[in-house]
This record gives C-alpha cells, structure tokens and sequence, in this order.
C-alpha cells in the first residue's frame, strides 16, 4: 500500500524583489501535523543593490522557525529582540496574542558583494488554548541542535522529538522538524521513529518512494502508520516535519491564524488601526492586503 498521500509541487511568488517557493498552505492540504505554512527562500543571489528587506508586519496564533542554509538574516520584533540568524541556527518566535518583526539582510553583508541566500520561513500552529499566550523570541545556536549519523546520512533535530531524542527548542504541541543530508544513497527509516502526519520536504537532490521519484522542490505527505521504504539518492538534504494534527481546524489570513474567525478580525483591524503591538525602532509599515 503506498503511503503516498499527496506530492505537493513548489509554487513560486515574488515578496518585493525576493522570489520564494510557497510549499504550505496546499489546496488539497492545508496543514501536516501543526505545520500550516512553509516558504522557501531562494536560493538566489543578492547584492550589491538587491538585499532581502521584509518590512515591519504582524502575526498571531503562531510560531516562526527561521532556519537558514546560506546567507544571514537579521531579526527584530516588537519584544526589543535584535537577533543575527546564521546557517544551521534556529529563530523561534511564539507570536501568541500579536507581535510584530521584520527580517533583513544584515548591515555587515551590504558591502558591494554578492552572496547566496537560502532558507526557510515556516510557521506552526498554536494549540487553541495557547493562542493568547505572551509573545517570545528564543534563539539556538546550531551545536545546541541534537545531531547524529547513520550510515552516510547526518541528522539534525531541528525542533521537536524524534528518533528517540528531543530539541531544545520550546515547543507548544507533538511535532518534529529534522534535517537529513547524504553522501551516499540511503534508505530512510521513519517507522516508531516519529509520531504523527510526516511531510517530507525535498530541499536538494532526489528521493524514492513507493517507485516514485520526488525531485527537489516538492513535499512528499505521508503517514507513519503506513510506510514504503524511502531511499534519499547521493547528495540529497531534505526535512521530516509534522506531528499530531490539531482536533480544530485553523484559519488563516494574511500572517495571522487562528481557530476563532473573530481573532483574526480584530488583529486585522488591529493593525489597520495601528494599535498593534508595533516595533519602537522602525517605522516600516506593510499595509493590510487590499488597504
């Protein structure tokens, strides 16, 4: 029985000058586990004139895992957090109740060079309950990240629990987000190692699954209660992620989600209004869409 329930294909879209590849949400499917939204940034080439610079906007009832592959980004939000993200670190911020951030290309990187930039914004669900909870920005240095090897493959634990072991990153529900790269080819094994819905996200390389071949760019959603063996072909990186699904469903508008459709309108208005909770040292501003 194949345990193949969707291959999701990589959508792209502009955000100002930067060009992303929307992977979540999916029409056919709107969340893994608590995952309701991933972009993957790049890769692509930026400077000397061209730098990634997403202006102050708002968020709640979520969490946003910054994790980057190459370059550097530069956060700062509405809790006074100014935090450098490198490759292999996790940016963890819980937006709860509201919050507000921007993400730029730090000052050290506008020096007339180029480099590449690559990574991903995902966001992860709050449990209902928790949605109102204070915002908080906590950050982790790469060798804080459980890793380990088997065979050719090197895995990170990113954030969540899996393979027996757990991150250090403070999270609110059942989840994992693992990163798995391979010099040689590899048959992956996920059965009694993880819990909940899996998607697999293809960052480079290819994978087999039940005779398919899954290129990178695409998302592979499975479940462990029903696994085919999944080989990762020579020099592949991908990401395990997902969890135990939320009883609720969840609504999602712009950069705010929730279960209760009236949450969202207020932060809606919220933000129209300029009543959010907003960032003392930048004035950047991006408007409600349709404003």
């Amino acid at each position: 029985m194949s345990n193949i329930g969707l291959i999701i294909e990589e959508r792209s879209r502009d955000i100002g000058d930067f060009l992303v590849g929307r992977l979540l949400p999916f029409r056919k499917k709107r969340m893994i586990g608590p995952f309701i939204f991933i972009d993957h940034m790049g890769p692509t080439q930026l400077g000397p004139e061209r730098y990634m610079d997403v202006d102050q906007h708002p968020h709640i009832g979520l969490s946003t895992l910054t994790f980057i592959l190459e370059g550097e980004l530069l956060h700062e939000d509405s809790l006074g957090t100014s935090q450098l993200i490198k490759p292999g670190f996790v940016n963890w911020m819980v937006a709860g109740a509201g919050v507000s951030h921007t993400e730029r290309t730090p000052q050290h990187l506008r020096n007339g060079n180029t480099f590449t930039a690559h990574g991903y914004q995902i966001w992860v669900a709050l449990p209902k309950e928790l949605e109102d909870m204070a915002p908080e920005f906590l950050h982790f240095d790469t060798n804080a990240l459980p890793k380990w090897n088997d065979d050719s493959a090197a895995f990170t634990l990113v954030a969540g629990e899996g393979y027996g072991k757990k991150s250090p990153v403070p999270v609110h529900s059942h989840l994992f987000m693992i990163e798995v790269k391979n010099e040689e080819e590899y048959v992956l094994n996920t059965y009694g190692k993880l819990k909940g819905e899996i998607g697999i996200c293809v960052v480079s390389g290819s994978i087999s699954a039940c005779d398919k071949k899954i290129e990178k760019g695409k998302i592979l959603v499975s479940k462990v209660e029903d696994v085919c063996e999944i080989t990762l072909r020579p020099n592949t990186r991908i990401f395990l992620f997902g969890g135990l699904p939320f009883p609720e469903e969840r609504h999602i508008y712009w950069n705010f989600v929730s279960h209760d459709k009236e949450k969202i309108e207020k932060a809606k208005t919220d933000w129209a209004d300029k009543t959010f909770p907003m960032m003392e040292n930048d004035k950047s501003y991006v408007p409600l869409p349709g404003s």
